[in-house]
């Protein structure tokens, strides 16, 4: 099969779904209101709560869900054949995580920018709101950990992205300057930063940078752990609009760019899908497509995480209302668009069904590596490009959503530590929060594993919370809808969904890792499956307890 096929199919029905189906959602579910006054407005203080133009919010909210694993869920995944990997994809981005992006960022919106985490204690009450904290944290670990290793690993393999992911930092401080201090506006900061970025990607490509086997008497790859921290640690104490809102920004676009440069070389080169659509020889020890498939594609289909960005960060810099649309259910398609394109690169990228069969010869052996490689393989045939080049900007693309996504995830994290610390009823200061949120994340990335590779020994429960969060986030945007007196199918759908599937993986893993003896990954597999359980039954509770009301109301009305 021609690999222009899948992306025309697969780019239509996620345009269909904006056009339509957002629009839809919209005005009959969440009924946006253009006079609504936003929380970046009546509680601006200028560091979380910053009204935001549309586009740069969109920039800040896609590049901050749009991480590794948007990249790396798909490029496992396909081992079962493209097939299932791109049905989920497609309509998980149409039905599932728009309705889920866009229904988190609403309901924040309409809660004082409140997390999803405090809303539950709005909404299902104290011990379900306990119980969600204990999940969100650990997700929150889970990303900050493993992609400060995901991004470590790419800078040792490939040197070459080095100049180009932390000059993108220099870049972005100044777009923010020009935006935000001297009013420059969006068009010409905007070509410039892209401009800059894709200068320096060719620079990285021409002056490889590679650090000794021992710096400071650190592995090169614990020393790249530990300034990515102390970076995201300092980015996660600036005011959004210095360096998050035009790092993300200017992200966006360059993905955006990146994308366009992808696909174009896919309609040029016109390359066969090698991988079969849906494979019947699995390497031995392949878990079943079912329920694995949907915990392992997260991101690009549906994903927690993002509720806790829409309902963490962007909330809180939304300007109008009826933008939630566009930034949150919008923003979903993009990281749909971000993990078709990994799909494609990691079943068209290579020249012969053997040669995928060798990367995939074992479950897990497909990963970002196998995109930036068959990506890189596609724009050489397409395009014409040095294979130099193309591996820099895709490693590069990888590296800056990932590190955007832990710029975020720790300033999450900080919130979830200074809620928690209102409930035990002390003040957590944002300085202190931000240090015991790095402690937990060091701790876990170099106390369970050696050269800082901790932060993967988690990474095989990433999907399932991930699932199992978004779910709970689900349960509570339905519960709102109810006590609103509004059609909750929408969102109750995808939420029964991922329910059954999430707690079916987590009960296949618990005896995985039974038997592997993995007592780390048994004890944190039994606390979120119960924790999870916990909070959908106390969610049940107070859905039937908001029909009742409705009703009531329906009938006193009557």
């Amino acid at each position: 099969m021609n690999a222009i096929v899948l992306l025309l199919v697969g780019l239509a029905a996620m345009a269909l779904g904006y056009l339509f189906y957002s629009k839809f959602i919209a005005e009959k579910i969440y009924r946006l209101e253009a006079d609504f006054r936003t929380p970046a407005h009546t509680m601006r203080d200028g560091v979380d709560y910053v009204p935001t133009n549309r586009f740069v919010l969109w920039g800040h909210h896609f590049t901050s869900v749009a991480g590794a694993a948007p990249i790396v869920g798909p490029a496992i995944a396909v081992i079962w054949g493209w097939g299932p990997a791109f049905l989920w994809v497609i309509l998980g981005t149409v039905f599932f995580a728009g309705v889920h992006d866009f229904g988190a960022l609403w309901a924040s919106v309409r809660n004082k920018g409140q997390s999803m985490g405090m809303l539950s204690g709005s909404y299902i009450g104290r011990r379900g709101r306990n119980l969600f904290l204990v999940v969100i944290f650990l997700l929150l670990l889970m990303v900050n950990a493993a992609f400060a290793v995901v991004i470590s690993n790419l800078l040792v393999s490939t040197p070459t992205a080095v100049i180009p992911v932390w000059g993108a930092i220099l870049v972005a401080l100044v777009i923010g300057q020009l935006i935000y201090r001297y009013r420059a506006g969006l068009l010409w900061p905007s070509i410039g930063g892209v401009a800059v970025l894709y200068a320096l990607i060719w620079v990285g490509s021409m002056y490889p940078i590679a650090l000794p086997e021992t710096v400071l008497g650190m592995g090169a790859r614990s020393f790249w752990i530990v300034l990515l921290f102390l970076y995201a640690g300092v980015a996660s104490l600036l005011p959004v609009w210095v360096l998050l809102q035009p790092r993300d920004y200017i992200n966006g676009l360059q993905l955006f760019l990146g994308l366009g440069i992808l696909y174009a070389a896919v309609l040029i080169a016109s390359p066969t899908i090698v991988a079969p659509a849906f494979n019947d020889a699995v390497p031995a020890g392949t878990p079943s497509l079912v329920p694995l498939l949907f915990v392992t594609i997260a991101c690009g289909a549906i994903s927690g995480f993002h509720g806790m960005v829409a309902s963490g960060t962007t909330s809180k810099q939304l300007d109008k209302e009826t933008d939630a649309r566009f930034v949150g259910y919008f923003g979903a398609v993009g990281e749909g668009m971000l993990s078709l394109a990994a799909i494609i690169c990691c079943t068209a990228g290579f020249a012969t069904l053997v040669d995928w069969q060798e990367v995939y010869s074992k479950f897990g052996g497909g990963n970002v590596t196998a995109f930036v490689n068959g990506g890189e393989a596609l724009i050489s045939r397409g395009l014409g490009l040095p294979e130099n080049l193309g591996s820099t900007m895709l490693a590069t693309m990888a590296i800056l959503f990932a590190a955007t996504t832990m710029d975020t995830g720790l300033r999450l994290q900080r919130f979830v530590v200074q809620e928690a610390g209102e409930l035990a009823g002390f003040k957590v200061n944002t300085l202190v929060g931000t240090v015991l949120a790095l402690a937990v994340c060091m701790a876990l990335a170099f106390g369970a594993g050696a050269d800082g590779a901790g932060g993967m020994v988690i990474w095989p429960l990433f999907g399932t919370t991930n699932q199992l969060l978004a779910a709970l986030t689900l349960a509570i945007i339905s519960v709102i809808l109810i006590k609103k007196g509004r059609n909750p199918v929408f969102t109750m759908v995808p939420l029964a969904f991922l329910l059954v599937m999430s707690v079916y993986a987590l009960v296949v893993q618990l005896r995985t890792f039974y038997d592997d003896g993995n007592w780390l990954l048994l004890g944190m597999d039994i606390v979120i499956l119960v924790a999870a359980l916990w909070v959908a039954l106390e969610a049940a509770i107070a859905m039937a307890r908001g029909r009742d009301a409705a009703g009531e109301t329906d009938a006193a009305g009557a």
